[in-house]
């Protein structure tokens, strides 16, 4: 089922987005050479306790994992795609790709942060009539044309009281998936994961971690998205 948000809802989503984009800018200052992937990590706890926050992630059970996820952040280094654990042996090297998603609990709802050039142009697809398939093509299309390659087994949500809620948003078109209309209230989290070369994907030993198969290099980028009368209203930046 999908869940439309009250525009009372929405400025709730819009706080915790905010500060999930001020956790993000916070975190770029650190990502240097000799900084470690805990290093980040210690540093968004922080923020977010300072902020009267709950971390979305830290306690969160996946099934596919079998297990409780004990980090705030996912922080992902060059071929790996999403669900990397910082570690302080991950020590950042000139040249590294770093991806690093979080979210937050706040006022009881949530928000969630490849190319970004792929995720604009699926924002400006959030509109009222519009469909999800036009969200999804949107990303496909630009990322295949550059002879890069999309991930099939994750896919971006729905989202608000629950992390992961209705619909599910392929970065491609599958046919199998429902192809909604877009309504004003739904709040969808859009999430481009891109790789240099083939789009198949592994998940290590730790249960977590998914990395490309062929080793090539991987980009993830995220916003929260409502639709609203007036079109896209991204939650996630100012």
């Amino acid at each position: 089922m999908i869940i439309r948000k009250t525009p009372g809802e929405l400025e709730k989503m819009r706080r915790s987005g905010l500060l999930v984009w001020q956790i993000l800018e916070e975190l770029k200052k650190i990502v240097a050479v000799g900084a470690t992937t805990y290093d980040l990590e210690r540093l968004a706890e922080r923020l977010i306790a300072e902020a009267g926050a709950k971390p979305a992630f830290k306690g969160y059970y996946v099934p596919a994992a079998g297990r409780n996820y004990n980090f705030v952040l996912c922080t992902s280094v060059n071929n790996e795609i999403i669900h990397g654990l910082p570690s302080t042996k991950r020590v950042l090297k000139e040249g590294d790709i770093v991806s690093i998603d979080t979210g937050v609990l706040l006022d009881g709802y949530y928000p969630a942060e490849v190319t970004q050039e792929a995720l604009d142009l699926a924002v400006a697809q959030v509109k009222e009539g519009n469909r999800l398939f036009d969200i999804c093509g949107s990303v496909e299309r630009h990322v295949t044309s550059n002879g890069f390659s999309v991930v099939r087994e994750f896919v971006g949500h729905g989202i608000g009281t629950k992390l992961h809620e209705d619909p599910q948003i392929p970065n491609y078109i599958d046919p199998k998936n429902g192809n909604p209309r877009l309504k004003e209230g739904m709040v969808l989290a859009i999430e481009p994961m891109v790789c240099a070369g083939r789009p198949e994907i592994r998940v290590l030993e730790d249960h977590w971690t998914a990395v490309t198969k062929d080793g090539s290099n991987s980009a993830h980028f995220e916003h929260c998205v409502a639709v609203t009368t007036n079109g896209p209203w991204i939650l996630t930046k100012p």
